[in-house]
């Protein structure tokens, strides 16, 4: 058996984001195998015995070894297998390299749009006939023909601004949406988006370094308050390259189209579409005959909703059951985010998660066991188990994750159901991988290994503000801790519905900024969950920030604060700091600026000091138009209280963030020097948002944080 590989496979799976699957592993069909490409070649490692063979090797191209394999997509009968290599970047992800077919019959390798430039092509799929290879190259759509070896174009009139099979930069960083076409279930006709982005404007971005004549990078960025790039659904026949156009009712200029795909008819679309606000959702079934649609399931919130992509990043995919006469539908309609099976006419619906709890995140479907898999924690919202409900909707949950191991746990689940690649951690314990039975959740193989302590001193609580929010926090005592002397206290903060900080898994209590250990040198480290963090305690915990980033959020962090300070007499509040990057460094300023009088030291990164700079996707679901209630995004804004800092202010930002542009610094800038405000600052020249691009940026930046933590927050006890 190649243990070796297994474990290899899993120590690196153990530490992907949100345990998704690794483009380089695949289930093959009925779950009882899987696929995973290593070391220049593919392996078939069969369940539950892992017995590996061979599928293909080695992957040379004449005596030229393919450069490193960064995806498969293995073909239903096996026969083929799709391979990514030689990956470039585009915004913020791998997604343009190279691709290659290898056929197991005659053992051979054959490279996908060979005219095309070195690393130019993107989202290649295999029909599901195994025939066809379609991707996406300069914005047009295209397909290899693997018997004739024959490229088609699919489409002509892309641009840079009109972009055919994938998505304009906002689609991208707020829906996840990038692969932007879908085969039919008989391999006659592709689907595909159309953006225009024709009508955005450019944000440009200024290069100082890489010349002696600076230069621009334009990227078309709709501000909130824009327009969104309308969109076109298009359906053409791959043998005759003719594309039809969908009849998608509303203004494609002021709603969105986050999700399509074909339902298990050849000829039907299945699509959603938000308005505007992303408050209204409706489902529509589209004829791709004759390009006429019908709406058959709505839905409405008072606030926002959250597409597929917010729960389990990956906007892609349709869950029919029953033969297609129904699916599963997740909404917070009753106030907890559940599994709906729904009618494939939209009239019936059932309740199939059931009880007062969230589910964090779909697993697995599994008719033959009447089994629905996902992970949710009714009882603590810092951690993440396996549970189980009948899929008919029958029964109440069962977990499933061991008793005896608290923290955070994630699956990847075989189609059939029966096996699944069990990842764990806490926060005083390294992840973890093990193979597992379901729904016995039993060992496969014992290979001695346990999981790893962490040494790190960290203290889960509660804490209810004066307000009477109860919110969750952590917090990490020094080395050496003397209850009877006094620490500072340095705080971690998002405080946005993007993420949660207060998560019982590996990495949370260490500061990846700070150069050396802070428990050493004697600071107390903590963080809260405020409201309007995507955590699990239903719907209204969520959506009470909706119209009051920059309010509410920060009122509850300092609330909490300051109860942390009664909790716990040994923190020194003439020395307390605060800290945090993107969201969270906007959640920092605010801090810092609209209580000085809890919060001394700031320090900030990449923050939106602005919010009418930011995208109109992420800052309209939050906070409405600016059209409408401009005002909110004014209070919310921590260029309004920048004249309230009293303390110590360290801003960091890159001049190439794409995301949070640079302008919110000098915004920021110009608004402190008003008022005669000092502080310290630091611009990393064309770094992007997360500011690692560079020799010694993350050395330098590091170094930068720690040095004004010391100096204006000074460890150690007294």
């Amino acid at each position: 058996m190649r243990y070796f590989a297994i474990f290899l496979f899993l120590s690196a799976l153990s530490l992907t984001a949100k345990g998704q699957l690794p483009t380089t592993f695949q289930w093959a069909p009925g779950g009882n195998a899987f696929y995973e490409a290593d070391k220049g070649e593919i392996t078939r490692v069969s369940l539950p015995d892992f017995k590996p063979e061979v599928y293909a090797s080695p992957l040379i191209d004449g005596n030229v070894p393919l450069p490193g394999i960064s995806g498969i997509q293995v073909s239903e009968d096996g026969a083929k297998a799709l391979i990514f290599t030689n990956t470039r970047k585009v915004w913020r992800y791998e997604t343009k390299g190279d691709y290659w077919v290898f056929s197991k019959a005659g053992n051979r390798l054959t490279k996908i749009g060979k005219s095309f430039p070195e690393a130019s092509l993107l989202y290649a799929k295999l029909s599901p006939d195994g025939n066809k290879v379609a991707y996406v190259s300069g914005n047009n759509l295209y397909v290899d023909d693997l018997r004739t070896g024959q490229t088609k174009a699919l489409t002509h009139d892309g641009t840079k601004r009109r972009i055919n099979g994938t998505f304009d930069w906002a689609y991208e960083e707020e829906f996840d949406c990038r692969d932007g076409f879908r085969w039919s279930p008989d391999s006659k006709q592709i689907a595909y988006w159309q953006i225009d982005a024709s009508a955005i404007r450019d944000f440009l971005m200024i290069n100082n370094t890489d010349s002696v004549y600076s230069f621009t990078i334009p990227v078309e960025y709709p501000k909130v308050g824009e327009k969104p790039s309308p969109y076109k659904l298009g359906v053409v026949d791959v043998s005759t390259g003719k594309s039809k156009w969908m009849q998608v009712p509303g203004d494609p200029s002021n709603t969105y189209l986050p999700r399509m795909e074909f339902t298990r008819n050849s000829h039907q679309l299945v699509v959603q579409q938000l308005n505007r606000k992303q408050n209204e959702s409706t489902l529509l079934y589209i004829d791709t005959r004759s390009g006429k649609s019908t709406v058959f399931y709505q839905e409405k919130d008072n606030a926002w909703i959250d597409i597929k992509s917010i729960f389990d990043h990956d906007p892609s995919g349709w869950d029919w059951i029953s033969d297609g006469n129904e699916f599963i539908w997740i909404s917070e309609k009753d106030g907890w985010r559940h599994a709906f099976r729904v009618s494939k006419d939209g009239k019936n619906e059932k309740l199939i998660t059931r009880g007062d709890f969230d589910i964090i995140k779909p697993l697995r479907i599994h008719e033959a066991s009447n089994s629905y898999y996902y992970l949710a924690s009714p009882h603590n919202a810092t951690q993440a188990y396996l549970y189980r409900s009948p899929l008919d909707g029958s029964g109440n949950a069962e977990r499933l994750s061991p008793v005896n191991q608290a923290g955070s746990h994630d699956y990847l689940i075989a189609p059939d159901g029966k096996t699944a690649i069990h990842l764990f951690s806490n926060a005083k314990t390294r992840p973890h991988s093990q193979w597992v039975s379901l729904p016995d959740h039993q060992p496969l193989f014992n290979d001695g290994s346990r999981p790893a302590p962490n040494q790190l001193d960290i203290e889960f609580f509660k804490v209810t503000t004066k307000s009477g929010v109860e919110t969750d926090a952590w917090l990490v005592k020094p080395k050496n801790f003397d209850p009877a002397k006094k620490y500072p206290i340095v705080f971690q903060v998002y405080g946005e519905p993007a993420a949660s900080t207060v998560l019982d898994t590996y990495g949370t209590g260490l500061n990846r900024n700070y150069a050396g250990d802070m428990s050493a040198d004697g600071y107390l480290y903590a963080s809260v969950d405020n409201r309007g963090t995507p955590s699990p305690k239903g719907r209204s915990w969520r959506k009470a920030i909706y119209r009051n980033i920059g309010v509410i959020n920060i009122k509850d962090q300092a609330e909490a604060a300051q109860a942390i300070f009664e909790k716990f007499p040994f923190i020194d509040t003439s020395r307390v700091a605060v800290h945090g990057h993107s969201g969270g460094g906007s959640s920092t300023l605010n801090l810092l600026f609209q209580y000085p009088a809890v919060f001394k030291t700031g320090i900030a990164v990449a923050a939106v000091a602005n919010q009418l700079t930011y995208d109109n996707i992420y800052q309209e679901r939050f906070m409405g138009l600016p059209q409408e209630n401009l005002q909110d995004f004014i209070n919310g804004s921590p260029i309004t209280h920048a004249k309230h800092l009293e303390g110590n202010l360290l801003y960091i930002h890159g001049t190439g963030d794409d995301n949070v542009h640079y302008q919110n610094a000098e915004m920021l800038l110009n608004e402190l020097i008003k008022h005669n405000k000092q502080f310290q600052f630091m611009a990393y020249p064309n770094r992007t948002h997360g500011i690692r691009e560079g020799e010694g940026t993350v050395q330098h930046m590091s170094t930068l944080f720690t040095n004004f933590l010391k100096k204006h927050c000074p460890p150690g006890a007294k």
